[in-house]
């Protein structure tokens, strides 16, 4: 059934060879991208792209050999597979039309939504799958995993879906960003290289090769030359949101983490999900037991560092404007208490955003977040950290 696939890559330009086509076969047989479109795709890929130049043609053949794919409906899956029924329940999921999504409305704001779970918790005393009212599973009930709201609590559910969430009622584990992580282009550190200030300190001195070979073919002996070491006095403190809706975004930021770590002599990054609170963590294996109190890190560095933000700043806005309204926990102070506090202490201060521009004005918080920061926001994109680091050297 693949080989008009193979055909199509072969006239796209594609250099794939037999070989290669086999082994996505034998990938597909082993089932490493059943029932899961992104992982055809990605297995497709890996398995017959060499160069990444040729990615392009790669999709154009993959769009028009699969063109369709994604609109198969869910019943035409279950009357083609047979799915058993553990993996059903475990994974069911509430598949609504606009229409119906539009029906169910929120409880009226996250006072109103806190007060009617605590309610539910007292008055339900067992499991329960589907409805609109208890804490369960593959619902319309505010309060669960695996349904829609419009405005909810996510209780025992593994990832966000719809980005809706209000409250997560659960302990998730985030990894911590790859600085080692190789470039795909070397651009973003050419971006970055615009904050370097460089400064002659001290006495410390280095070899000035361009001097010692310039004085050796002009005197026709070696001739040593020093000069005083360079020294990059830019000071960072670098925040960096992860988890939830930022694991999209991973390889990208892990991407600027790394440049950043190359680039800046005196770089320091904490991590933070969301928005900023009280507390921010060096290592996300151990942000719950290890938190650093984010007051302890403002009396730590001081007005000349600055301060650079990173995170798609696509939240509730509850997490951003009211006490209580964290994600994760109940936080005594409102998110922009905190922001504003970093504001105060650094005043070169940027938020970098992963989030295309494009799609700035669909998202509530990420208006709250530039208004905070006084409009200090950039894409990640090179001309945006171009634009970013302009700002910070004001």
């Amino acid at each position: 059934m693949f080989l008009p696939f193979f055909e199509n890559l072969r006239k796209a330009g594609v250099p794939v060879s037999l070989r290669e086509y086999l082994t996505f076969l034998e990938g597909m047989k082993k089932g490493l991208a059943t029932y899961d479109v992104e992982a055809f795709y990605y297995l497709a890929r890996v398995s017959m792209v060499k160069d990444e130049r040729n990615i392009d043609k790669f999709d154009r053949a993959f769009a028009a050999s699969f063109k369709g794919l994604e609109e198969i409906t869910f019943e035409q899956v279950m009357e083609a597979v047979d799915i058993p029924a553990d993996w059903l329940e475990k994974m069911a999921e509430k598949y609504l039309s606009p229409e119906e999504k539009a029906e169910i409305e929120a409880l009226g704001g996250f006072d109103k939504l806190m007060e009617t779970l605590r309610e539910r918790l007292k008055e339900q005393e067992g499991r329960h799958q589907g409805g609109n009212k208890w804490i369960g599973t593959a619902g319309t009930s505010p309060f669960g995993a695996y349904g829609y709201n419009p405005e909810g609590v996510r209780i025992g559910q593994k990832e966000s879906r719809h980005q809706r969430a209000v409250k997560v009622w659960d302990k998730r584990e985030f990894k911590n960003l790859d600085d080692t992580v190789e470039l795909g282009t070397r651009n973003i550190k050419v971006a970055l290289k615009r904050l370097r200030r460089w400064a002659r300190e001290g006495a410390a001195m280095e070899l000035d090769l361009d001097g010692t070979i310039r004085a050796t073919a002009e005197h026709g002996y070696l001739d040593v030359k020093e000069r005083p070491e360079r020294h990059n006095a830019v000071k960072v403190v670098l925040f960096l949101d992860v988890g939830g809706s930022m694991d999209p975004h991973v390889k990208v930021v892990e991407e600027l983490f790394s440049a950043a770590r190359a680039e800046f002599k005196h770089l320091e990054y904490y991590y933070f999900h969301n928005c900023l609170y009280e507390g921010v963590w060096r290592d996300n294996r151990r942000r719950w037991d290890t938190q650093i109190p984010t007051h302890e890190v403002l009396r730590t560095y001081g007005p000349d560092y600055k301060c650079i933000f990173v995170g798609d700043a696509s939240m509730s806005p509850y997490e951003i404007a009211y006490p209580g309204g964290a994600n994760e926990h109940w936080n005594q102070e409102a998110g922009q208490v905190w922001l504003a506090r970093a504001r105060e202490q650094w005043a070169s201060n940027l938020w970098i955003n992963p989030v295309p521009e494009k799609y700035w004005d669909y998202t509530h918080s990420i208006g709250m977040i530039r208004e905070i920061f006084d409009d200090r926001m950039v894409p990640m994109t090179l001309s945006g950290l171009e634009q970013g680091m302009r700002v910070l050297t004001r």
